[in-house]
């Protein structure tokens, strides 16, 4: 198996825990976007069990925080996850995209991720 998540560099990771760790995106879409990575190469969420999302939703908190005190200009974030190829997974291992915003960063950000479909953005 050739998983880019499984034979991550040690020095690209900035922190782990018990079943995530940590990186900065490789292609971010704003300033301090961050990928949060299952330690096992699950693809999906309902392969985890209660603890690791309980884990999941405190990383994100954590990482919100963090980012919230390196950055003042920090005015909401994205948090997406792509499971299935029809979905944008690009890499087959579980992983969490919080993506900082920013004020005016672009002319209309209302629909958030329902930008997925273009055409579906608005309502």
């Amino acid at each position: 198996m050739n998983c880019p998540f499984c034979d991550m560099p040690s020095e690209r990771i900035i922190r782990k825990n018990k079943y995530f760790y940590l990186v900065k995106d490789a292609y971010p879409v704003t300033e301090y976007h961050t990928l949060i990575i299952s330690h096992g190469h699950e693809v999906v969420m309902d392969s985890m069990d209660e603890e690791e999302i309980l884990e999941l939703s405190k990383t994100i908190k954590d990482i919100k925080k963090q980012v919230l005190e390196l950055d003042s200009t920090v005015t909401g974030f994205n948090i997406g996850i792509n499971e299935g190829t029809d979905a944008g997974q690009t890499v087959m291992h579980f992983h969490c995209h919080v993506i900082p915003r920013r004020n005016d960063d672009t002319n209309d950000p209302r629909g958030g991720v329902r930008g997925v479909i273009p055409n579906k953005q608005r309502y």
